[in-house]
C-alpha cells in the first residue's frame, strides 16, 4: 500500500491561486476566523493526522474487515483509537454552528480535510463522514430541543450519525418504502422496518449512533409524498444527555463486500424503536435531500481520493521500476534497464491520473465554495445563485468524478503490471474500494437523469446557462491572449456546442420521453469533460501568468501548463464520442424486443 502524502502544494494552488480563497472567505458572513494563516495551519495539521495515523490503517482495514456479533459490530484494529484522536483534535466540529459547539469555519475548509482523510483511508473516513450529513439535516430541520440533544453530541464527535433510506425491495425508488412510524402518546413514534446497505450503521468507535430514518406515518399518501423523516438513536438519551437505555434498533448482519472492508455496511432492524419526527409530516424526502446533497458531494471526493492515491502509487513505482530501454535511447545507461516512466504509454497513464486528480480537486473546491455562499452568503441573491450553481455541479461532480476516479484506480493496477494485481501493493484494493462510488448516493444513471432531466431541461436550460456564462466570460477575457489560444478556441467551441446539444435533446424529448434517458449518461460525461476543460484552462492561465511574472516555482507552474495541454489533446477528445452516442437516439437502445436479448 503506498504511503499517502497530502498534496499540500496543489491544495494551496487550487484554494489560493485558482479560487482566491482569501477573498472568498472575506466575503462570507461569520467567516472571520478563516484567515490564510489559520487555514494553512488547519490543513497542515490535518495532513499529519492523515499521513501518520490513518494511512497506515488503510490496508489493515481491508485485510481485517469488520466483525459482527449480537453485542454489536467491531471495527478493525486501530480504527477506534484513531477516531478518539480525531475527536480530541476537534476535527468533527470544524465547520459546524458555533451555537452548538462548532468552530464555525466554512464548509470548504472541512472538505479539504475530507479529501485528505478519504485518500488516506476511505473506509475509516466514512464513519465521521456520515455524521456531516446528519449534522446538516438537524441544523436545517431539527427543533431546538433536538439540536441541544443530538446536534451538540454529533458536532463534538461523541456520537456519530447515519442515513437510513434503502430497503431491500426498493433500492433508489424510495416511493415504495414500507418502514412504518406509529405515533406514541408521549409525542414520539414507534419505528418498525428493515433498512439495508447502511454505511457505518453499527460500530464500536463512538458511544452512540444517531440514525436519520425515512418511514411512513399511518394513512400517509402513497409514493414519495407520504414519507416522513425521524431521529432514531441507538441508545436513548438520558436526562443528563448521555447515552442511556438501548433502543429497539439493531444490526442484523453486515454485508460481505467487494471493497471498503473497514467500513461496516449494515442491515438495520427497527423493531418498534423510539424515534422523533424531523421537519413536517410527509415532507421527509425534502428534508433528506439536505443530507443527500452533502453525501453526494462527499462521494465526489471519493473519486478524487482514489484518483490521487492511484496516481501517487503509480508515480513512485514508475520512477523506481526498471524495464526495457526507452525507444529514443537509454535514459539510465548505468543501469540494466530504464525506469518505466520513460515509456510513452506509461506517461499516458500517469498523465491521465494526474489530470483527473487535479481537475477533480478544482471542481470539488469550486463546488465547496458555492456551498459556503449558500450557507454564509450576505445576500439572498448570492445564496440563490450559489444554490442554482451547486445544484447543477453536484450530479456532475458525483457521477463524473467517481467514474474517472475508478478509471484512475484501474490505471494504477496497469502501471504496476503483475504487481498491481497482488494485494500487498494496494493498487487492487484501491480499485475495489473505488467501485462503490458509482453506485451509492444515486448511481451514475440516476445522477445523469437528475442533471439532464431535472436540472437542465426542467429549468429550460437556465442552470446550464449559469455555468456556460462563466465559460463565455472567461473566453472573452482571454480572447486576445496568444498564449491561451490553444485552450480558448476549443473551449469556446465546446461551450457553444453544449447549448446546441441540449436544445436538440429537448426537442427530441418532446416527441419521445425515452430520448432523455437514452442521452443522459453521455450528456453527463460530456458535461464533465466540458467542466474540466474550463477548469484546466483557468489553471493554465494562472500558471502562465505566474511564469510571466517570474517565480522560483517555475517547474510547478510549467507542470500545470503541460498537464492542461495533455488534458486538451488526450482526454477532451473523448467528448466527441459522447456526442456521437447521445445523438444516436433512443431507437438504438429500445428497438430490440425484450424477448430477443438472448436465445
Amino acid at each position: 500500500m503506498p504511503d499517502y502524502k497530502a498534496p499540500l502544494r496543489d491544495i494551496k494552488f487550487v484554494m489560493s491561486e485558482l479560487l482566491d480563497s482569501e477573498q472568498h472567505y472575506a466575503s462570507l458572513e461569520g467567516a472571520e476566523d478563516a484567515t490564510p494563516d489559520m487555514v494553512d495551519a488547519i490543513i497542515g495539521e490535518g495532513a499529519k493526522f492523515c499521513e501518520q495515523v490513518l494511512s497506515p490503517l488503510n490496508q489493515v482495514g481491508d485485510q481485517e474487515g469488520c466483525t459482527w456479533s449480537e453485542d454489536g459490530v467491531k471495527t478493525p484494529t486501530g480504527f477506534k483509537e484513531a477516531y478518539q484522536q480525531y475527536v480530541e483534535g476537534g476535527w468533527p466540529s470544524m465547520a459546524a454552528d458555533v451555537e452548538y459547539g462548532g468552530q464555525g469555519l466554512p464548509n470548504s475548509v472541512n472538505l479539504v480535510m475530507s479529501e485528505m482523510v478519504g485518500t488516506a483511508n476511505w473506509a475509516w473516513g466514512m464513519y465521521p463522514g456520515l455524521s456531516h450529513g446528519a449534522i446538516n439535516t438537524l441544523e436545517s430541520h431539527g427543533t431546538e430541543e433536538q439540536k441541544q440533544t443530538y446536534l451538540t453530541k454529533l458536532i463534538s464527535g461523541e456520537w456519530t450519525g447515519t442515513m437510513c433510506l434503502t430497503e431491500a425491495h426498493c433500492g433508489s425508488d424510495l416511493g415504495t418504502l414500507r418502514s412504518k412510524a406509529e405515533p406514541n402518546s408521549d409525542g414520539s413514534y414507534s419505528i418498525t422496518g428493515t433498512k439495508i446497505f447502511i454505511s457505518a450503521g453499527d460500530h464500536d468507535m463512538a458511544e452512540n449512533i444517531v440514525h436519520i430514518v425515512l418511514a411512513r406515518l399511518p394513512d400517509a399518501p402513497k409514493g414519495t409524498k407520504g414519507i416522513s423523516l425521524f431521529i432514531v438513536p441507538k441508545y436513548l438519551p438520558g436526562e443528563d444527555g448521555s447515552a442511556g437505555e438501548k433502543n429497539a434498533v439493531s444490526c442484523g448482519s453486515i454485508e460481505h463486500k467487494m471493497g471498503i472492508h473497514g467500513n461496516a455496511t449494515c442491515v438495520m432492524n427497527f423493531d418498534g424503536a423510539k424515534g422523533w419526527l424531523i421537519g413536517p409530516e410527509n415532507k421527509g424526502l425534502n428534508c433528506m435531500f439536505t443530507f443527500m446533497n452533502v453525501a453526494r458531494l462527499g462521494t465526489a471526493i471519493q473519486g478524487l481520493s482514489h484518483a490521487e492515491l492511484g496516481f501517487q502509487g503509480s508515480l513512485d513505482y514508475a520512477r523506481e521500476r526498471l524495464a526495457m530501454r526507452a525507444l529514443s535511447g537509454p535514459k539510465n545507461p548505468e543501469g540494466s534497464a530504464d525506469p518505466i516512466i520513460v515509456h510513452p504509454d506509461v506517461r499516458r497513464m500517469l498523465l491521465t491520473q494526474k489530470s483527473i486528480a487535479e481537475g477533480a480537486r478544482a471542481l470539488i473546491y469550486m463546488a465547496a465554495q458555492q456551498s459556503d455562499i449558500l450557507h454564509q452568503g450576505k445576500t439572498e441573491e448570492e445564496r440563490q445563485a450559489a444554490d442554482d450553481m451547486m445544484g447543477f455541479l453536484t450530479p456532475i461532480a458525483k457521477a463524473f468524478l467517481t467514474e474517472m476516479g475508478h478509471e484512475s484506480a484501474n490505471l494504477g493496477v496497469q502501471v504496476f503490471g503483475g504487481h498491481g494485481y497482488i494485494s500487498e501493493w494496494g493498487m487492487e484494493q484501491n480499485v475495489r474500494d473505488a467501485r462503490i462510488g458509482m453506485i451509492y448516493e444515486g448511481t451514475t444513471g440516476i445522477q445523469a437523469l437528475d442533471l439532464l432531466g431535472r436540472k437542465v431541461l426542467m429549468t429550460q436550460g437556465e442552470s446550464l446557462k449559469g455555468f456556460t456564462k462563466l465559460v463565455h466570460v472567461f473566453c472573452k477575457e482571454n480572447a486576445d491572449n496568444e498564449q491561451m489560444k490553444e485552450f480558448i478556441e476549443p473551449l469556446q467551441a465546446l461551450n457553444k456546442e453544449w447549448g446546441e446539444i441540449t436544445m436538440t435533446i429537448g426537442k427530441n424529448a418532446m416527441k419521445n420521453r425515452d430520448e432523455v434517458g437514452a442521452a443522459s449518461f453521455d450528456y453527463l460525461m460530456y458535461s464533465g469533460y466540458a467542466v474540466f476543460a474550463y477548469l484546466w484552462a483557468r489553471m493554465a492561465k494562472v500558471a502562465l501568468d505566474k511564469m510571466a511574472e517570474g517565480t522560483e516555482e517555475e517547474a510547478f507552474y510549467n507542470a500545470k501548463v503541460e498537464t492542461a495541454r495533455f488534458y486538451f489533446k488526450r482526454l477532451l477528445p473523448r467528448s466527441r464520442g459522447h456526442v456521437a452516442m447521445l445523438e444516436a437516439g433512443a431507437d438504438s437502445l429500445m428497438a430490440l424486443p425484450e424477448d430477443q436479448f438472448a436465445f
